[in-house]
C-alpha cells in the first residue's frame, strides 16, 4: 500500500468552527496520523500521512462540513515519518 505525507493550509471559515476537532475525528477514522493546528493568521496547518485515497476522502468530509468553509488550500509533499502512531491536535 502506497503512503505519503501531505503539508496542508488551509483559508476561509476555518477558525471557530470545530475544525481541528472534525479533522482529529476523520483522520482517527481513517486511520491517519499527522497533526493540525490553528495559525495566527486565521488559516489552519495540517500535515497528514497515510494512503493518498484516504487523504482525499478526509480533505471531501472536511469540505462537506456544513460550518466550515474553506476557500483555498495549499498543500506540499513531506518525507513519510516512521513510527507515527495517532493524529494529533496543536495549538
Amino acid at each position: 500500500m502506497k503512503i505519503i505525507r501531505k503539508h496542508f493550509y488551509f483559508s476561509g471559515r476555518v477558525q471557530g468552527v470545530g475544525f481541528r476537532y472534525k479533522a482529529m475525528y476523520l483522520a482517527r477514522g481513517l486511520e491517519l496520523t499527522g497533526w493540525v493546528a490553528n495559525l495566527w493568521d486565521g488559516r489552519v496547518e495540517m500535515e497528514v500521512q497515510g494512503p493518498p485515497e484516504k487523504i482525499s476522502m478526509l480533505l471531501l468530509r472536511l469540505k462537506e462540513d456544513r460550518y466550515i468553509s474553506i476557500d483555498q488550500i495549499q498543500s506540499v509533499g513531506q518525507p513519510i515519518r516512521e513510527g507515527e502512531k495517532s493524529f494529533q491536535v496543536k495549538g
